[in-house]
């Protein structure tokens, strides 16, 4: 039984890590995306929108209360994203507080204006509209996490291990990866697919 516990709870950081490398290798794509912004690529805009898009419009229509109304304001937020990405700072924010900033100040700016109909708390209550995206202390690994991760990327085939660094600590995207090593982007995405699977088997060891 204990056995078994205690067995149970190393799969749980096992997890936890493989989660916080997730977590971080997210974290490190947008806000790649976002530099890629700021020189006019509209192709980093677009996977910015399908990477938030969900989470924004949920902001949004806490404020606003109206789905049609928080619709356009989600607009609006990535117009203002557009024009606006040069100013992201990585030190200062992390990419999805950041981005959730934007979308709340355009929903109140958008119950300010008058176009969308009263609500019964105050305005002020806007502000307060929680942001749960983790903040960066909560999404690294422990040192010695780290370290064992790093031994157990050692041990996987070179090609595998180089996409994955690149992945899930550079912030590369799949795509971008493929046309780099110049093959299908399936074939990337099964390649990486199969170092995670045996860089999981190793951290379980």
């Amino acid at each position: 039984m204990g056995a078994a516990l205690e067995s149970g709870a190393f799969l749980g950081k096992i997890d936890g890590t493989v989660a916080a490398m997730d977590a971080e290798a997210r974290r490190k794509q947008l806000s790649a995306a976002i530099r890629r912004t700021a020189g006019g690529d509209r192709a980093a805009l677009r996977l910015i929108y399908d990477e938030t898009a969900a989470k924004l419009f949920g902001v949004c229509l806490r404020i606003l209360h109206d789905r049609s109304e928080a619709e356009d304001v989600l607009q609006e937020v990535y117009l203002t994203v557009w024009r606006k990405a040069a100013s992201f700072d990585e030190a200062r924010a992390s990419p999805i507080t950041w981005l959730v900033a934007i979308a709340r100040n355009r929903a109140i700016d958008r119950l300010r204006s008058g176009s969308v109909a009263r609500l019964s708390e105050p305005i002020e209550t806007a502000e307060t509209v929680p942001d749960s995206s983790p903040f960066a202390e909560e999404i690294m690994v422990s040192r010695q996490e780290q370290a064992r991760l790093a031994a157990c990327l050692e041990e996987l085939e070179a090609r595998q291990a180089s996409a994955i660094r690149s992945a899930f600590i550079g912030g590369a995207t799949y795509e971008e990866l493929a046309r780099a090593a110049n093959v299908p982007l399936g074939t990337m995405k099964s390649l990486i697919r199969r170092g995670l699977a045996k860089l999981r088997a190793c951290l379980e060891r």
